[in-house]
């Protein structure tokens, strides 16, 4: 019998992460391509069908079955039509495109479209971070801020269509920096990969030697340079205060940390869960406060998993 397989599609505003998934969630091939959101949406539906085509091609020379398709996408994501709600200037032109139609009409497949903070949830509670756990929230910091609820039996919440999960946009900071979602003051702001280095610049870091790099300000931190610690530092109070507020109006027993940030570990993740300690009220503590066991491939493997379900309703 052949082997079945998924393609699971991860699309942030700076990368594509994708791969091709078997039905125990092992990912049999990954990659990553840049999303040149900039270049506009038609160029993306471009990179987002040669990935279909590619992972076809590369199923038929292994002699998979290929069963279906899973996206994940920045931006809000109505789920019974199918398409993009709503996207900010991260994925610019990317406001109501069809794309769950667009990508089973490439492919010949059953697609699945999802928001990727709730992939992202998906993918952890099924093979990463959260299998173990009894429902968990979920919280993603990288190019924006997003996040899911997941319940003790193991769903996710969508909301009414499909956008629960805004909390990039949970307003900390009164009349603060303005968002690209309209806004001002949005937890996004402050607690982004591009809200820590907007933080270093404010605060005087020489870019030469960051390089526009969050990678390398972790690294001048970690070898005591005094301004870029104080800069992790504020980043990690900014990243708990939304935190605080989630925990205030979830309770939950433990939130899973996802994006590029969590690749520095403890360092930023003791910073984090010290302030967040601070800041809620005692009779919400203790809260676990866990980066993601999928790293990077949360999103796809979580897209893979919704792709499953959609090709195979029972499963």
């Amino acid at each position: 019998m052949k082997r079945q397989v998924v393609f699971g599609v991860d699309i942030g505003g700076t990368n594509i992460k994708s791969g091709i998934v078997d039905q125990e969630g092992v990912i049999l091939h990954a990659d990553n391509t840049p999303t040149d959101a900039q270049a506009g949406r038609d160029s993306l539906l471009d990179k987002l069908y040669d990935i279909a085509r590619r992972y076809k091609e590369r199923a038929a020379a292994e002699g998979w079955d290929a069963r279906g398709m899973g996206v994940a996408t920045a931006g809000y994501v109505h789920a019974r039509e199918g398409r993009i709600g709503y996207a900010t200037s991260n994925l610019p032109g990317w406001t109501g495109v069809p794309l769950r139609d667009n990508m089973s009409r490439e492919t010949g497949l059953p697609v699945a479209l999802v928001n990727d903070a709730h992939a992202f949830a998906i993918g952890e509670a099924w093979i990463g971070a959260g299998k173990s756990l009894e429902g968990f929230l979920c919280v993603t910091l990288g190019t924006g801020v997003g996040g899911s609820w997941v319940t003790k039996h193991g769903g996710t919440y969508f909301g009414r269509d499909g956008y629960a999960g805004g909390y990039g946009h949970i307003v900390i900071r009164h009349g603060g920096q303005p968002c690209n979602c309209g806004l001002s003051g949005c937890w996004e702001q402050y607690a982004s990969v591009r809200a820590l280095m907007r933080l270093a610049a404010e605060a005087g870091v020489d870019e030469t030697l960051t390089g526009g790099s969050a990678k390398k300000l972790f690294e001048l931190a970690r070898e005591g340079h005094r301004t870029a610690l104080d800069v992790i530092d504020r980043y990690a109070e900014y990243v708990a205060i939304g935190m605080t507020n989630l925990i205030h109006i979830l309770n939950p027993e433990s939130i899973v940390v996802g994006g590029a940030v969590t690749a520095q570990g403890d360092f930023l993740f003791d910073r984090i869960r010290a302030q967040a300690e601070r800041q809620m009220m005692p009779a919400y503590a203790p809260v676990r406060i866990v980066p993601a066991a999928l790293g990077e491939q949360a999103g796809l493997a979580g897209a893979a998993k919704l792709a499953w379900q959609a090709a195979s309703p029972s499963h």
